[in-house]
């Protein structure tokens, strides 16, 4: 082999490794963005079921929560104030608030609206938001 081969080679190889490498590198952040959803997915239900088991209440109402606690401007009543993320999930927080259910355009309540109220989870990482979850809860 002459010395001319061998450079060739070496060019191709290292084009090849590029080319690897490069694909390896979009794989692990795809994953890790995957994970991140899916992580702020199960966050988002789990606190729209910790709602949705509680009392209903017609207040204003948002909380906040991560793994150092919760805070609120308007914490509704039946809130527990130790009610925190699990340490696991450092980087994470979710808030939560209710607003009254308004199916009409021009911003009127009717009477079919009146128990409806609107539920919203976001789920935020390093203050990112990555996941918005919504639901209804009714007065039954």
């Amino acid at each position: 082999m002459s010395g001319i081969e061998v450079i060739v080679a070496l060019g191709i190889l290292g084009l090849v490794a590029v080319v690897f490498l490069g694909g390896l590198s979009t794989a692990l952040k795809g994953s890790y963005l995957a994970d991140e959803k899916s992580v702020a997915e199960s966050l988002a239900r789990s606190e729209m079921e910790y709602v949705k088991s509680q009392e209903y209440s017609t207040d204003a109402w948002s909380y906040s929560v991560d793994t150092s606690g919760s805070s609120s401007a308007a914490v509704p009543s039946w809130f527990d104030s130790s009610h925190a993320l699990s340490s696991e999930y450092g980087g994470y927080s979710v808030e939560v608030g209710a607003e009254d259910f308004d199916a009409d355009e021009d911003g009127d309540a009717d009477a079919d609206d009146e128990g409806i109220r609107r539920i919203t989870a976001v789920v935020k990482h390093n203050s990112e938001e990555v996941f918005v979850l919504a639901s209804y809860k009714v007065d039954r």
